[in-house]
């Protein structure tokens, strides 16, 4: 499987998916995202931790952002090792933190990712805007 997923690797490009900004895009997105990944062929544990970092990632986006928020999907090399890159940009923070909603209802989101990801981080673009991305191992 491993040749088979470096074959696919190289030949996939990027999938980039405009998300629009409405909680219902969040299931509209996962199906397109499942689709992909199993294009990709990748394994289904990574797919299903893939597709649980996607969400939580748009749902940062979508309620702690301003729109448009973008998905990508790529692939990334990580110390010798090739890893699913799943990046959500947006326009940046709608709402001071301090009107944020409870934390009870919220904030596990980035707890999960880092979780479940290899690696996590966040870009800030100096026009505005955030990427945040997880990379997580293929093989």
């Amino acid at each position: 499987m491993a040749a088979q997923l470096s074959t696919v690797a190289r030949e996939a490009v990027d999938h980039v998916c405009p998300v629009p900004h409405s909680p219902e895009a969040i299931a509209v997105v996962r199906r397109r995202v499942r689709a992909v990944l199993a294009e990709w062929d990748l394994s289904p544990d990574v797919t299903m931790d893939a597709l649980l970092v996607v969400s939580e990632l748009l749902t940062n986006a979508l309620v702690h952002a301003l729109p448009p928020a973008t998905l990508r999907l790529s692939w990334a090399r990580v110390d010798e090792r090739r890893a699913l890159r799943i990046e959500v940009t947006d326009a940046g923070r709608a709402l001071p933190a301090k009107q944020w909603a409870v934390p009870d209802e919220h904030g596990r989101g980035i707890a999960i990712v880092t979780a479940l990801s290899d690696r996590y981080g966040i870009r800030v673009h100096t026009g505005g805007g955030i990427t945040r991305w997880a990379d997580l191992f293929a093989a």
